[in-house]
């Protein structure tokens, strides 16, 4: 039974919880709630061989990790020097072996950035995030999934898109997708047993306009992300949990920005699209709502792109 400061508790972060939602819909403006959170004014505009951070997450997921880690391995860059973050925690053995099959690989101008935490830092997204945004030594920094692909051209062009730039905050303006595939299928095989590398059949894949930076298209200046971290001063979005926290923090991540972010021209950036969630319990009540809920947002954003285009 919950004692009177458990049950406190819980409403405090509940209710900071549903107070960031609002105020990141633009209700209230960040620096109302966080006057230190100001986006640094001077931002180095930086040219030549550019040094790009990636960051991902990973829990239960090594079978996309697995493609996101082998397209820098099939398409590694020319134009820039890239590290590739992952967070994950030791208790995911798939994973464990995943990265330590590719620790021993050695792709052009690619370095392994491989950070165990713990499980409660872990589910929560953005502590991941935040402290590789206050850690890094990139020029730029992008916060992806790890369903994401980073396919031929993506790297290199994205380079050449961000020569000289000082935006705050950029992201590609489209995406290739699958439709929602379900755990069996093929895609979704790949072997904790006989880990190798993989790639995609690209004619599975649909172009799909972006809009603003999503969670997995993230991609901030260095200066910005060393000043302001990710979420830094909001506290509950800091705060470890005990289960893996929906990444609500992505757009009050926007909001402390104070912009959606500018489109760049990137070709080469393909995500596969699941209905079955790693994270939870595959048959438990939440993992059929949460699938079902899925597949009524998948159809309505690919009808709305049918009528618009």
């Amino acid at each position: 039974m919950k004692t009177l400061s458990n049950l406190y508790a819980d409403w405090r972060y509940t209710a900071s919880i549903a107070f960031y939602r609002i105020a990141a819909s633009g209700i209230i403006p960040a620096a109302w709630v966080l006057p230190h959170s100001r986006v640094p004014a001077q931002r180095a505009a930086r040219t030549g061989v550019l040094e790009i951070e990636i960051v991902s997450h990973c829990w239960n997921y090594s079978h996309f990790l697995a493609y996101q880690l082998s397209s820098l391995i099939h398409y590694p860059p020319r134009k820039a020097n890239i590290t590739m973050t992952v967070f994950y925690n030791q208790s995911d053995s798939k994973t464990v072996g995943l990265l330590e099959f590719f620790s021993r690989q050695t792709p052009s101008r690619v370095r392994w950035n491989f950070q165990a935490l713990e499980k409660p830092s872990l589910f929560r997204r953005s502590i991941g995030r935040n402290r590789a945004a206050l850690a890094t030594q990139a020029d730029w920094i992008w916060f992806t999934d790890c369903d994401l692909l980073f396919h031929e051209h993506c790297l290199d062009s994205l380079a050449e898109e961000l020569q000289g730039r000082r935006d705050i905050l950029v992201y590609p303006d489209h995406e290739r997708v699958t439709r929602l595939l379900p755990g069996d299928s093929e895609m979704l095989q790949t072997s904790s047993t006989d880990i190798d590398l993989y790639d995609i059949d690209t004619s599975h894949f649909n172009e799909r306009p972006i809009s603003k930076a999503t969670g997995p298209l993230q991609i901030v200046h260095g200066d910005v992300a060393r000043s302001l971290g990710y979420c830094r001063d909001i506290a509950v979005y800091q705060q470890p949990a005990g289960h893996w926290c929906k990444a609500h923090e992505d757009r009050a991540f926007r909001w402390v920005l104070g912009t959606s972010g500018q489109p760049v021209k990137v070709p080469g950036v393909y995500r596969i699209r699941h209905i079955d969630k790693g994270r939870y319990k595959q048959a438990s009540r939440i993992a059929v709502i949460r699938g079902t809920l899925r597949r009524i947002q998948s159809w309505y954003r690919d009808l709305k792109h049918k009528l618009t285009h």
